[in-house]
């Protein structure tokens, strides 16, 4: 059995519609998909989906945050793999499919899919996305090409149940910690690039600033005194394949400029990700804030 593990909150435009192009997508196995939201938006939409599809249900949380969501849900699934995704993304039509036929395979215990852009490539921040996707993309592939660590994307991923069932409730990227945990265990990971992922990036500076301090800040945080090391978020790791990709992706003058900016934005970034945990050393609730402009 498939477990189908959608975390959001106040969401329900995008819910909605992820819930319509996975229930008409042809899996071939049976599934449940867990709604796990701590707003009443989130439960009426599932309500309304359940009458029709009884495997939807709901999963009250508390809104502590997405690390303590998975943890209830881990609690309560029946499949034996696990797919994760966001309330606020689209999976492509064949993308779960492509993700759960790996698993036949008992040496993998994760797969990941591709994260896509459909924010505007014409404006500066949407050019960022689009760039910051290509750049995770080709590094994915080579890593997965060559049997090596790499960090799943928590926009669309599986793992086999069992292996994590638990994740501290501070932790800043999930799906780096998951991801670790199960390279650990000594578990293949995996990149399909075909199970592609609709996603939409922030579109102010300031949200920009708060969803890469999350995401690449989890490359930094050290959980019960053990640190995570990545090999795709850490500084050096995205300024030297970064480089690579600086006169092969701008299609003009102009995105190359935005490209030099964006080193620069990088730059700053890590500043006040080494600021804010190393200096001082704010928690959880201090750094993971909702992105309003990606949804």
């Amino acid at each position: 059995m498939i477990s189908i593990i959608i975390t959001t909150y106040r969401e329900s435009k995008t819910l909605e519609q992820t819930l319509r192009v996975i229930l008409n997508k042809k899996i071939n196995q049976a599934f449940e998909i867990l709604v796990v939201a701590p707003d009443e938006e989130s439960r009426e939409v599932v309500n309304k989906f359940s009458i029709k599809y009884p495997q939807v249900k709901f999963i009250q949380d508390q809104g502590l945050g997405k690390p303590s969501a998975l943890n209830l849900a881990f609690g309560k699934v029946q499949g034996d793999i696990l797919i994760l995704t966001d309330g606020d993304v689209v999976v492509e039509s064949n993308g779960l499919e492509k993700l759960v036929q790996e698993f036949n395979n008992p040496k993998i215990g994760a797969v990941c899919g591709q994260p896509t852009s459909i924010s505007d490539r014409k404006t500066m921040l949407g050019y960022w996305s689009h760039w910051l996707v290509n750049a995770a993309h080709q590094r994915r592939l080579k890593l997965s090409q060559q049997n090596k660590y790499l960090d799943c994307s928590g926009y669309l991923y599986a793992i086999r149940n069992k292996v994590v069932n638990e994740i501290p409730e501070n932790v800043l990227s999930d799906d780096i910690y998951i991801s670790q945990k199960i390279w650990q265990a000594g578990y293949q990971i995996v990149y399909r690039p075909e199970a592609k992922v609709r996603v939409k990036y922030p579109n102010t500076f300031s949200d920009w600033v708060k969803q890469k301090k999350r995401s690449a800040g989890g490359a930094k945080q050290k959980i019960n005194q053990e640190k995570f090391k990545s090999n795709m978020r850490g500084f050096f790791n995205e300024a030297w394949h970064g480089f690579k990709l600086l006169f092969s992706f701008p299609k003009n003058l102009k995105e190359f400029s935005w490209t030099l900016l964006l080193f620069l934005a990088r730059i700053y970034l890590w500043i006040l990700i080494l600021v804010d945990l190393k200096i001082k050393k704010k928690n959880f609730a201090e750094i993971w804030q909702r992105i309003e402009s990606s949804k």
